[in-house]
């Protein structure tokens, strides 16, 4: 798998928020994207996912052969973690793992019972995640993505509402499930991206006037 951001840009009304954005991603890499808050970060991120149109240039998503994916089959390549994504807070954590595991498979050599204790949270099987603190929510939708059997895992500020534990949990399954992946990770935390092998600087793609 292999992603390619061919002249790339957003606009939003009138405001380019980035442009002319060239970048490669190659699998069994974990890139960091960074930019000061509100320069582009997530828009991009979601851009990749599928989740947001572009405005210009082209995202193209190739197989390990060269093959070029079509646009409206990248999703099946992609997991994605976020604060600001809605979990189904209704169903309990289990649920929630057997309904999103029936959309993308689990890891290879993983059950829902393993994932939910991986995570930390096996105790919590049961519980509503209306009742979760946002520290366990965000621990559930790291889990969605990092176990879910795709080559691409996008993480928008994975550790926002995370303890020393939690980070640590986070440092752990990056390491153990990120081999031969493509992981992008959006932040400005050095801590957070310091594992990271490619850089992304989305600020040196801004544009700071309107477009006449």
């Amino acid at each position: 798998m292999r992603i390619e951001l061919k002249k790339l840009g957003k606009r939003f009304n009138r405001q380019w928020i980035f442009r002319n954005l060239d970048f490669v991603f190659d699998p069994g890499n974990a890139y960091a994207v960074t930019g000061y808050n509100g320069s582009g970060k997530s828009t991009l991120l979601q851009m990749i996912a599928g989740s947001m149109e572009k405005t210009e240039g082209e995202i193209v998503y190739r197989t390990s052969g060269g093959a070029e994916i079509a646009p409206e089959k990248h999703f099946k390549y992609i997991s994605l973690s976020a604060p600001y994504l809605e979990l189904i807070e209704e169903f309990t954590l289990r649920e929630f793992f057997e309904f999103h595991f029936r959309l993308k498979a689990v890891l290879p050599g993983y059950t829902v019972t393993e994932v939910m204790e991986s995570i930390g949270l096996s105790d919590a099987a049961n519980k509503p995640i209306r009742q979760f603190s946002s520290g366990m929510k965000q621990r559930a939708r790291l889990g969605q993505a990092l176990f879910s059997d795709v080559p691409v895992v996008l993480l928008d500020e994975p550790t926002a509402n995370f303890d020393t534990k939690g980070i640590d949990l986070y440092f752990k399954l990056t390491s153990e499930l990120g081999s031969e992946r493509i992981i992008v990770i959006c932040s400005n935390d050095e801590q957070e991206i310091a594992f990271c092998t490619g850089r992304l600087d989305i600020t040196q793609f801004k544009i700071n006037r309107e477009n006449g």
